[in-house]
């Protein structure tokens, strides 16, 4: 495998079925990202899903998705954890750790089917209940989380994320959503809620991974505006903003991505 260059970047940014947002708002996120990497002037390409990755890789230093739907295959996989070991780094966002959803017999939800990606990234996502505020407590005490103080709020999407291997993963940010934050989709599409942690009430956020140079997960980043949320049925309970901005108006949000930014180019 050719060697990974230092000042670019990958970015995946999209939906499933091609050319669907899916409940986001990509081309906001996106923008917001492109302009974070053009603060530090890193020549950046852009997908919409994993189709051509393998062309993309050999030439990139660090890897950032921001999908809801598209995921790696198991050979794209392959190559992704090959050029992970190569020295390549990976920010995952927001729903990177979802993927393919599955009917369920008796439920109109579907559930997450775990693939190879899961593994790689390190975490799989179970479900969300509704948007709310959340305050993040920051954990791990590294360049990733630097001027984060202790803790920050943010109205986000409180995701329940299982780690997929805890003995190689660093937590970086953790939550506790309170005993308000159920979902229907634990007993009834996951036999167990295993997104909690040992005490019993809370939930990683974001974490680092020794999975060849790296790889970082940041739960955060929910956005969507009026065209997608006219699509959903209509819910009399939801008061949450047509346009919704959620973390990415929060400047703790901002200096996160910039020192994963700063990580994944190697800073």
């Amino acid at each position: 495998m050719t060697d990974t260059k230092p000042g670019h970047a990958h970015l995946i940014t999209g939906g499933f079925p091609p050319g669907s947002p899916a409940g986001h708002d990509h081309d906001y996120a996106r923008l917001r990202l492109l302009s974070l990497l053009a603060e530090r002037e890193i020549p950046t390409s852009v997908a919409n899903d994993f189709a051509d990755i393998e062309k993309w890789l050999p030439v990139s230093r660090l890897l950032i998705t921001y999908v809801a739907g598209p995921y790696p295959d198991a050979a794209q996989c392959r190559a992704l954890q090959q050029w992970l070991e190569a020295g390549g780094r990976w920010l995952g966002l927001h729903g990177t750790s979802g993927g393919r959803a599955e009917r369920v017999e008796g439920s109109r939800q579907r559930r997450t089917v775990k693939t190879e990606h899961h593994a790689v990234l390190g975490s799989y996502f179970l479900t969300h209940p509704p948007i709310c505020k959340i305050r993040v407590d920051v954990t791990g005490g590294t360049p990733l989380t630097r001027g984060l103080g202790a803790s920050f709020v943010v109205e986000d999407e409180p995701y329940f994320v299982e780690l997929q291997d805890p003995t190689s993963t660093q937590i970086l940010l953790t939550a506790d959503y309170g005993p308000a934050a159920t979902s229907p989709a634990i007993g009834a599409l996951y036999p167990s809620d295993t997104s909690l942690q040992p005490d019993g009430k809370t939930r990683v956020l974001g974490y680092t991974r020794a999975m060849g140079a790296g790889v970082t997960y940041v739960a955060l980043g929910h956005c969507h505006n009026p065209a997608i949320r006219a699509s959903r049925a209509v819910d009399p309970t939801d008061t949450t903003p047509l346009t919704f901005r959620g973390s990415w108006e929060s400047d703790a949000f901002a200096t996160l991505l910039r020192n994963a930014i700063a990580w994944g180019v190697g800073a």
